[in-house]
């Protein structure tokens, strides 16, 4: 499907930095460069202003949305109101199997670097993917696909914030916390995993914008 190409070929180029923050993402370039319709592209692009990687402007079309800390903090204090409640649900409803992939959802996270030399500064793409699988799947035990599909998006927007931001936190132990959000969560302390959660969230924001 030819919206559903564009849509891939935005997204992972926004993801990439190859527009910068604010840039305009004009229909008509686009059509061009892709070879196709300007329906085609609208759609896309309306599909990438969902995922947040992208504003629709009144009367100015489409741009990649400006390097603001006030965003990145708003899109932070959504996440730290939304995904601990999520998580306690979780520990309070996941079943075996939920137990089961959270477990091995650490485990991947745990054995990919975190770092590849190919990729320069960025965090690596696998080490990307297997991070949010960890955090999407810790969440996926409340059964409730609305939240889900809510944290789907804000993980997206906070994505490109990371790869925005050239901030590190060199003496920050993020292993450390992974492991023991994983063993709070199966140990089924609702109240110590949603705690180390809104903990490793404030300290992601604090990375972004500090």
């Amino acid at each position: 499907m030819l919206s559903e190409q564009v849509y891939a070929h935005l997204r992972d180029a926004i993801m990439r930095g190859d527009y910068a923050p604010g840039e305009a993402l004009k229909p008509q370039d686009l059509a061009r460069e892709r070879g196709v319709s300007l329906a085609v592209v609208r759609e896309a692009l309306v599909r990438v202003v969902g995922e947040g990687l992208a504003d629709r402007l009144p009367n100015r079309g489409f741009a990649v949305p400006a390097f603001s800390d006030r965003r990145w903090q708003e899109i932070a204090e959504a996440r730290r109101t939304l995904e601990p409640v999520m998580l306690r649900m979780s520990v309070e409803r996941g079943d075996v199997d939920w137990e089961a992939r959270v477990r091995a959802a650490h485990h991947r996270l745990a054995r990919t670097p975190v770092y590849a030399p190919e990729e320069g500064e960025y965090l690596s793409a696998a080490w990307s993917e297997a991070h949010r699988v960890f955090h999407r799947t810790l969440l996926e035990g409340c059964g409730n696909p609305f939240l889900l599909e809510t944290f789907d998006r804000m993980w997206t927007a906070s994505e490109l914030a990371r790869r925005w931001s050239a901030h590190r936190n060199p003496d920050r132990d993020g292993a450390d916390e992974h492991r023991r959000l994983e063993e709070a969560a199966l140990a089924r302390d609702a109240d110590t995993a949603a705690e180390l959660l809104a903990q490793h969230l404030t300290l992601t924001a604090a990375g972004l914008t500090g």
